[in-house]
């Protein structure tokens, strides 16, 4: 099984990055985190890399419901979505796939939820 589902884009890197935002917003998710993992290289290690963002998503109620049902789930929350810099002026967007990240979860209550995010994230990804 896939761990993620994307799209590349004929765009600049910043504007996948504000098309995402926009996608995931359209689909009930709000972007709590966001880490420049260029930045982070070249401050911390010295290192260029590529322009790489990765976007903490979160669907504030099927948070609640996941967590719910299972209050350790929050050690996978929240959903992770990367743009990345694909080259030639392309941009790749991506998301995890919550019911390929949670199957080492035992717990049947939070088959559901996680289908519903898969979903909604596949809908926000199609849609850019």
């Amino acid at each position: 099984m896939a761990y993620y589902f994307s799209r590349t884009l004929d765009c600049p890197f910043d504007e996948a990055v504000r098309r995402a935002t926009e996608a995931l917003k359209a689909q009930g998710f709000g972007v709590l985190t966001e880490i420049d993992v260029q930045a982070t290289f070249k401050t911390k290690i010295g290192v260029d890399f590529r322009p790489y963002r990765i976007l903490g998503a979160c669907n504030p109620k099927l948070a609640h419901e996941a967590l719910s049902a299972e209050d350790k789930i929050g050690l996978m929350l929240p959903c992770n979505v990367i743009v990345q810099d694909a080259g030639g002026g392309r941009t790749e967007v991506a998301a995890i796939d919550p019911v390929a990240s949670m199957q080492a979860v035992v717990n049947p209550g939070l088959g559901a939820t996680a289908a519903n995010v898969r979903g909604l994230l596949e809908k926000a990804i199609a849609s850019l």
